[in-house]
């Protein structure tokens, strides 16, 4: 369902038409029970500050019960902040597992 994090159409649809959205996913509901999808604020929310409602379990004990009541609930968490600063090559070969090569002009090691 963090579709909607990526997919502008898609979280569209989640609104929209949640039962049809979240069967494109793969999550089907029991015929005649209601929907309802709450998205998180969009403010400073990051990946490791979801929303404790919308965590894993929770969402999984609010779709168990719903079979039961016949109104599923899920809460979505708000779409994660992503810094989006340039990284310097320094970064880069931190990141990509690289090491820094010599800046010598003979074949070593660590330039091959």
């Amino acid at each position: 369902m963090l579709a909607s994090w990526s997919d502008e159409d898609y979280a569209s649809r989640l609104e929209s038409d949640p039962r049809t959205a979240l069967a494109e996913v793969g999550l089907f509901l029991p015929a005649g029970a209601s929907v309802h999808v709450e998205t998180g604020a969009p403010a400073s929310t990051t990946v490791e500050t979801v929303e404790p409602q919308a965590r894993l379990q929770r969402q999984v004990d609010l779709y168990e019960a719903g079979f039961a009541s016949g109104h599923v609930e899920f809460h979505m968490p708000a779409t994660p902040l992503i810094d989006t600063a340039e990284l310097d090559i320094e970064d880069l070969a931190s990141v990509s597992g690289g090491i820094t090569c010599c800046s010598c002009c003979c074949p070593c090691c660590c330039c091959e």
